[in-house]
């Protein structure tokens, strides 16, 4: 079965950088399209970066564009996503998503139907 972990939260100070990690199996990494959510409980799950198939489109939300950077390593199964200049707002959970390659990015939480546990980030003013 698909298994999705995620790594790498924590709290940090505004300003400063975190990475997420998010390490996948059971599936071909080549086939499927990976993305990152967050939520909070005032907030609905929302899209925040996605990549597929393999790094040749990607999706980043306006908040965070120009600030976080998604990746993945060579297998196409572990998903990073490199954080910059981290602001209170981004404060939420974190979730790692995956689902099969259809030829377009998908950004709604309802077109992935694997996740992963979430990892919490808290940026402090």
């Amino acid at each position: 079965a698909v298994q999705l972990v995620e790594s790498g939260g924590g709290t940090v100070q505004a300003g400063e950088s975190l990475r997420l990690s998010c390490i996948g199996s059971g599936y071909y990494g080549s086939r499927y399209c990976m993305g990152w959510f967050r939520q909070t409980p005032e907030k609905e799950r929302e899209a925040v970066a996605s990549i597929c198939p393999g790094g040749g489109s990607t999706y980043y939300a306006d908040s965070v564009k120009g600030r976080f950077t998604v990746s993945q390593d060579n297998r196409k199964t572990t998903l990073y996503l490199q954080m910059t200049s981290l602001k209170p707002e981004d404060t939420a959970m974190y979730y790692c998503a995956t689902d099969e390659y259809l030829g377009w990015v998908p950004v709604s939480p309802s077109d992935f139907h694997y996740w992963g546990q979430g990892t919490q980030v808290t940026v402090s003013s």
